[in-house]
């Protein structure tokens, strides 16, 4: 008797069907993203000195108020510039945007090494922020539009890992420079000339990327509702009168639209609230125990705890793809906050000594800065159209922000008003409780696809 002999099928690996245009586009979006982590970390690392050597005398007696003006004046920036970026790429194009960026936070971050007081610091930390706020929307949204379903989310968590190793170069380079001194105590300036200037080349590799093609049909097809479950008001005058709605309005008239936008902007300001209050304590944290251990030279302890805490978010950014493609997009964002919570509280509450911390930080950094961010890379994308994708995605990361600036400046009252860095940094993780169960209320868009 014959035996027939079934063909198994092909097994398929998630880079199979990749070209070099798509690997161009994660490039030029990594590139350009290491530079916005990179610009994040340097001004919190230098922010001591600079402000010693910007502050007058009389400024100096509040060191800690300016010092969270700056920082809250940078997230300002951000959040506004993110904002109406993300609005513009939906009108003229995810890579012009891209270009745009780019070159204007060369400009203004290279300035900044030359800022001669408080005042001229500020409005260049400001036009810097405006300047990065649109990169992440713009290389989201093109990342999304051009790779194939199967790598799509690895290809955005790929790109989102640029943050981490951005903040990580940050933190190598400022290591270096502290040590040598190379300016005496003007070093600082240079971590702005090393944050602007590679970024011309980013500029250069940008040039030869290609534009959405599913934005550009979106708009000449003239498809304007915002989610697949609802259409446009009025849709038949619309199209026949040639006009197209306002997009930012869009997530707010249309019921589904507006329920996906207002519950994914509460994930994100969970994210944005959690990860300032640890990022930004925990070396002051770390500091303190290495003083009560008696340890020399303990500043240091702030910035090595800093690599530490970055390195678990890069790897979290690395897996996240694979991670999220196989239990889905709720039950990630759920794992994410549930560890987020547990290991800050375990940071804040539990640790006592630098060998435990330099265990903990990484694990807490893998959720609170990395699972805790690559969310937004991935998740949004599948809930809006491509012609207010890049509108929503940027409203959703950049909005937190213009909520969250105002965190640092406030930062020595909410210390002094909950007793203590640690006790405030775990009454700020309550927050993740939240972020635990809003994702249940979302759609569930795992192998689906994006909404077009």
């Amino acid at each position: 008797m014959e035996k027939t002999q079934l063909a198994m099928p092909t097994k398929t690996r998630w880079y199979d069907g990749l070209t070099a245009d798509h690997w161009r586009v994660l490039r030029g979006g990594f590139l350009g993203w290491i530079f916005d982590g990179f610009e994040a970390l340097a001004l919190v690392v230098v922010l001591v000195p600079m402000l010693k050597s910007l502050l007058t005398p009389e400024q100096a007696i509040s060191t800690p108020v300016y010092a969270g003006t700056v920082i809250g004046i940078t997230l300002l920036g951000w959040g506004v510039g993110g904002l109406v970026g993300g609005i513009m790429a939906d009108y003229v194009g995810r890579k012009t945007m891209m270009l745009w960026s780019v070159l204007l936070y060369a400009l203004f971050s290279g300035l900044t090494a030359f800022s001669s007081t408080f005042a001229v610091l500020c409005a260049l930390r400001f036009l810097t922020g405006l300047a990065m706020g649109s990169e992440w929307s713009t290389g989201v949204a093109l990342i999304a539009e051009t790779w194939p379903e199967q790598a799509r989310a690895k290809g955005a968590a790929f790109l989102q890992s640029g943050f981490g190793w951005g903040t990580l170069l940050a933190a190598v380079v400022w290591s270096f420079l502290a040590s040598t001194h190379p300016l005496g105590a003007e070093t600082w300036r240079l971590m702005f000339i090393v944050g602007a200037l590679p970024a011309v080349f980013v500029l250069y590799l940008r040039r030869g990327l290609n534009e959405s093609e599913k934005w550009q049909q979106a708009v000449r097809e003239r498809r304007w509702n915002a989610t697949t479950n609802t259409e446009p008001r009025h849709p038949e005058s619309s199209r026949q009168e040639g006009k197209r709605p306002f997009t930012l309005k869009q997530l707010f008239t249309e019921r589904e639209a507006l329920r996906r936008t207002l519950l994914t902007l509460v994930l994100s300001i969970i994210s944005t609230v959690g990860w300032w209050a640890i990022s930004t304590w925990l070396p002051t944290f770390t500091v303190s125990l290495a003083t009560a251990q008696g340890i020399s030279e303990a500043a240091s302890w702030g910035t090595r705890i800093s690599i530490f805490y970055t390195s678990g978010a890069i790897v979290a950014y690395l897996l996240a793809g694979f991670i999220v493609d196989s239990i889905g997009r709720r039950a990630f964002l759920c794992l994410t906050f549930v560890g987020a919570l547990v290991t800050t509280i375990i940071t804040y509450r539990y640790t006592s000594s630098l060998v435990s911390m330099e265990i903990i930080a990484p694990i807490n950094g893998f959720f609170t800065l990395g699972c805790a961010y690559v969310w937004m890379a991935i998740y949004p994308c599948e809930l809006f159209t491509s012609t207010v994708r890049s509108t929503a995605i940027s409203f959703v990361f950049n909005a937190a922000r213009l909520i969250a600036w105002v965190f640092p400046i406030i930062s020595g009252s909410m210390i002094k008003t909950f007793g203590g860095v640690s006790y405030a940094a775990i009454t700020m993780s309550a927050c993740y409780v939240l972020g635990v169960i809003i994702p249940w209320f979302l759609p569930e868009t795992t192998g689906k696809g994006m909404p077009e």
